[in-house]
């Protein structure tokens, strides 16, 4: 059964959708149609997407529109500083669309963002949600370099259907940036998330956790693939709050710090949280 998405219409997601405007923001809530953009709006959160709002892949679940991108805004790193100091944050997430036109995929603007968040906000923690830089691991070094304190990449589905949904992605290559976290800076946590409902195995959903146990990753999450529009891949199956229990316990067996498993689960849906139960 298709889950059903709370709505949340207040005065303070108004001014929040308002402020981001103002400041030529774009958030991956809003871009890709999250479903928990209302409960993250109310909390004055959400997961600023840098680099502009035009991907240069077309993965297939992916609502983020498919265009030729612009330069990156050399003002973009002050202000999504800024709007994290209007908003009181104390987790900040900056996630990106895939910028393949860049020679380093947009790594040293992530770099730039998460130093100039910490220069205006020093108590605010900063998790970033990476694309795979195709492989560079002197892009991965330069966004380790400016310490975030998590680096994600979501490894997003099984490898059988890598090839139907993730335009230009490589299951062994997700795997390789995950592992480089750890190698770069141990003290960086590393995190990734799978989407279910594309039409994987449970077989096959245990083996993408058992993959990245084996690439030393330590914080998973899961949650039901929703499709955005008609034109998009197909809901395989709608799966059950039990389903979803059972992964989070499979994943805490498995040796997970910390998995968090449900229907609406999203990579950055409540990371506070999930970063602060490993401190």
């Amino acid at each position: 059964m298709k889950p059903k998405v709370k709505s949340f219409l207040s005065e303070d997601v108004t001014k929040m959708k308002a402020m981001l405007r103002m400041l030529n923001l774009h958030t991956v809530c809003e871009e890709a149609s999250c479903p928990n953009i209302g409960d993250c709006f109310s909390r004055k959160t959400a997961t600023f997407m840098i680099l502009g709002d035009r991907c240069t892949r077309k993965c297939t679940y992916c609502n983020v529109s498919h265009d030729r991108p612009l330069p990156p805004d050399p003002d973009e790193p002050y202000n999504i500083a800024n709007a994290v100091r209007k908003l009181g944050l104390k987790h900040v997430v900056i996630t990106s669309v895939n910028r393949d036109d860049l020679p380093d995929g947009g790594a040293f603007h992530f770099a730039k963002v998460v130093h100039a968040v910490r220069q205006l906000n020093p108590d605010c923690s900063i998790e970033v949600l990476i694309p795979d830089f195709l492989g560079d691991r002197n892009a991965l070094k330069t966004v380790a370099d400016a310490r975030p304190e998590v680096i994600n990449h979501n490894i997003e589905t099984v490898p059988s259907l890598f090839p139907v949904v993730r335009h230009r992605g490589d299951y062994r290559r997700s795997l390789q940036v995950i592992k480089w976290v750890k190698e770069l800076d141990s003290s960086i946590v590393s995190k990734s998330g799978i989407m279910v409902g594309l039409g994987e195995t449970e077989d096959e959903v245990i083996r993408v956790m058992e993959d990245l146990i084996s690439v030393n990753c330590e914080v998973l999450t899961v949650g039901q693939y929703l499709r955005p529009s008609k034109n998009h891949h197909p809901v395989k199956k709608y799966y059950t709050e039990q389903e979803f229990k059972k992964f989070e316990e499979i994943g805490y067996r498995l040796g997970f710090k910390q998995v968090f498993s449900g229907v609406l689960v999203r990579s950055s849906f409540h990371a506070q949280e999930v970063y602060l139960n490993l401190k």
